[in-house]
């Protein structure tokens, strides 16, 4: 079942309220300046709230925010109803001959390419106005009724931040403050509770309490640099990855770091994705790039191994490899946005008939590893074209891919929303967008139909009927970035991994020096039986280190004294910071066996 997921949100309640909370706000920092003095430009509602970008004479700072308020309350007291006006353009430059920002937007409507936010549009709208209060905007709507619908206990000014007109940086820079508005006061309190939690796990905090990855100047922005603990995470991920699909006859290989310029002209990339690519290298007069993705290198030695035969289809692909992405400096945060990722990317060539095989497959594949990182609420975003002309022209493929696509989620019971504009620039996708403890919501994983790459690349199957065909290729991403999952994981888990994923799953605190003898004992025991695991032979008092271990969230402390050695038991304590006593080695061994397996 499909539904549109913007659509769908521009006509809620939640939404009017957000938009009329933002135009209250254009009023109420507009009044604090001379009349004329602040320059408007928009304000729209957006994920969790709403913002408007301004050019004032001074700089707004959070020390404004109680005034603005005080002032929007009263508003919102007065009940002032939301009046809409359509007028024609001359009109509407008239209104606005003194607001250069909305001058520019009403030239744009005029021409029918843009709405009064500046987004492009399929075709030609009317110009309206709002009025409340005496301020008017130049707005489509929709909004509610009277400025008492929006509840004064569930709105709050957040931040301000700077932002250039349009998002270009060439234009001036303006002041974007940004506000949440709820229905209830209770859902304002349980946000603000969610934004406090999540900076209590925000992972580039806690990835370097944990000792897990840093960034360092000397190498450079966006480039991380993993510590023992943290590679052997992204082991763990990884390998549990690989393993799985390798269960699921995915055949993994292996592509490099370089390619020629000439191969991503051929694909459609250079043209496409260039601004996101690293500048070229030259090398005996030949154009080299590093490799900012998997598909082109995966289709070319799907070429290159000969003639293919569709009794060899499906030919699935996968790939741990390193691509390099110019992101802007700006853009880049933490481990969620890097400029060296690790993709578990992989290719499927396969025939028409089989793409919805293939879908289930993959599917399948996705719902099992989500699940084992405790993901089991998500949703599907069906990624299509928009009308912007990024894509490739080509509309029966589009068409065929949009089909198979549709087909593919409907045969699997998959309900999903459509996201126009939103497809990769050779075909449609499935994202499955994945919500954490917090209910964030994060785009992990994604299953990509293209007619398109492989045409141009020149692959090509032997059919049944003995005749050359073009192979259709399902670009599939389990995790997406092991860089990016693993931040994901240390909010999601605030740190403390399942047993399975845990770097240290055990620290040996053994009372006094004459203990340690029994506690390598124990070590080698436990590494013998699967388990990472550390001995603490620091001069430190055992409270002490088993504080340091829970702080490490490592998810068992295991005591070792005189008792212990006597009797070949550990005494267990949990980083929760319960402890459950003396236990045999033994039955420690399977117990923590049993969680790895279980995935707790």
């Amino acid at each position: 079942m499909a539904e549109k997921k913007k659509e769908k949100y521009e006509v809620s309640q939640l939404y009017k309220v957000r938009h009329s909370a933002a135009h209250v706000m254009a009023q109420a920092v507009t009044e604090m300046f001379e009349p004329g003095d602040a320059k408007v430009a928009i304000g729209p509602p957006i994920e969790d709230g709403f913002y408007y970008d301004f050019e004032l004479p001074r700089q707004l700072t959070p020390d404004d925010f109680p005034a603005i308020e005080k002032r929007m309350h009263e508003i919102i007291k007065e009940g002032h109803d939301f009046k809409k006006q359509v007028v024609s353009a001359k009109e509407a430059k008239a209104e606005f001959k003194d607001q250069p920002y909305k001058l520019e937007l009403v030239e744009g409507l005029e021409e029918g390419d843009e709405d009064e936010n500046g987004e492009p549009l399929a075709e030609k709208p009317e110009i309206s106005f709002y009025t409340h209060d005496g301020f008017t905007d130049l707005c489509r709507g929709p909004h509610v009724a009277n400025t008492s619908e929006i509840n004064p206990d569930a709105l709050k000014l957040m931040s301000v931040a700077g932002a250039y007109w349009r998002g270009d940086e060439k234009n001036q820079q303006l002041q974007r403050v940004y506000g949440t508005a709820w229905e209830k006061a209770d859902d304002l309190e349980q946000y603000l509770w969610r934004l406090e939690e999540a900076k209590k796990r925000d992972h580039r905090k806690l990835g370097k309490e944990l000792g897990l990855f840093y960034f360092s100047d000397d190498i450079g922005p966006g480039l991380p640099l993993f510590t023992p603990k943290g590679e052997m995470m992204r082991h763990i991920m990884e390998e549990y990855v690989r393993e799985t699909q390798t269960r699921y006859g995915y055949q993994h290989v292996w592509t490099g770091h370089l390619a020629k310029e000439e191969l991503y002209k051929k694909s459609g990339h250079l043209a496409n994705y260039e601004d996101s690519m690293y500048p070229p290298m030259e090398d005996d007069n030949v154009t080299y790039r590093l490799k900012p993705m998997n598909c082109p290198s995966h289709m070319t030695l799907y070429k290159e191994m000969g003639l293919h035969s569709y009794r060899e289809l499906p030919l699935r692909f996968g790939e741990f490899a390193t691509l390099y992405r110019h992101e802007k400096t700006g853009e880049l945060t933490g481990l969620t946005r890097v400029r060296a990722l690790t993709q578990d990317d992989c290719h499927t060539f396969c025939t028409p008939e089989q793409i919805e095989q293939e879908f289930t497959l993959a599917l399948k594949l996705i719902r099992e590893v989500l699940g084992r990182y405790h993901f089991d609420d998500y949703r599907v975003d069906l990624s299509l074209r928009g009308d912007d002309g990024k894509y490739v022209d080509a509309p029966e493929k589009w068409q065929a891919a949009e089909a198979a696509l549709r087909s593919a989620l409907d045969k699997n019971k998959v309900d999903y929303v459509e996201a126009y504009g939103e497809a990769a620039f050779y075909g449609p996708k499935a994202d499955i967008i994945a919500r954490d403890v917090l209910g964030r919501e994060w785009q992990l994983s994604t299953i990509q139909i293209d007619f398109i790459q492989p045409e141009r690349l020149g692959l090509t199957y032997i059919g049944e009927d003995n005749a050359e065909h073009t192979p259709v290729v399902i670009h599939r991403a389990v995790t997406g970035s092991t860089e990016r999952f693993m931040g994901v994981m240390i909010e999601h888990f605030a740190g403390a991994f399942p047993v399975w994923l845990a770097p240290v799953q055990a620290v040996i605190v053994p009372i006094a020096d004459r203990h340690i003898e029994y506690a390598e004992k124990v070590a080698t025991q436990l590494k013998a039986a699967g388990l990472r695991v550390e001995v603490d032979t620091s001069s430190e008092r055992m409270g002490a280190k088993i504080r340091d271990a829970q702080n490490q969230k490592v998810p068992y402390m295991l005591v070792v004294g005189d008792k212990e050695a006597e009797s070949e038991a550990v005494a267990l304590r949990l980083r929760s910071g319960k402890d459950e006593g003396a236990i045999s080695l033994a039955d420690f061994i399977a117990r923590a066996q049993k969680d790895v397996k279980d995935g707790v």
